[in-house]
């Protein structure tokens, strides 16, 4: 793998626990649709991580979901659960940025965010320890900008 893809999965993994973060703050303060929007990104963005190790991606999202499915989910690389749960985000993350009046229980929600929040954290830490203990590149963000420091 080269050092520009593991710091591309790094990036991806880094952006999926920030919007984990951003979906407990505005869980916290009761936005529902915006929280379901994280959620689903938080997962959105791990999962492109995870395709990249297999050097794939894909322009869509349904197209991420489908190699997903194809190559962890299916091949019993991660549990089925990961996949019935990617796509139920989905689902609800297009419920609420295009179906009107839509309403979210806030069980249903936070259980979710409980779900991948475990998810993640037990599959992050696993990927990242692979990934990078004989990666020596980090990047930095320096006024919107990203460096590489090798």
């Amino acid at each position: 793998m080269k050092p520009e893809e593991r710091i591309l999965i790094r990036y991806w993994l880094s952006r999926a626990s920030e919007s984990l973060e951003e979906a407990d703050l505005l869980l916290s303060k009761g936005h529902l649709h915006s929280t379901v929007s994280r959620i689903y990104y938080a997962c959105f963005y791990a999962v492109s991580a995870l395709l990249l190790i297999e050097g794939q991606s894909s322009s869509r999202h349904s197209g991420v979901r489908a190699l997903f499915d194809q190559l962890w989910v299916n091949t019993g690389r991660l549990p089925k659960e990961m996949g019935r749960l990617y796509r139920r985000l989905f689902e609800k993350r297009q419920e609420s940025d295009y179906t009107d009046f839509v309403k979210f229980d806030a069980g249903d929600v936070k259980k979710c965010f409980r779900k991948l929040s475990v998810l993640l954290t037990k599959y992050q830490k696993r990927l990242e320890k692979k990934l990078f203990e004989s990666c020596r590149i980090d990047i930095v963000i320096y006024r919107k900008k990203i460096f590489i420091r090798r």
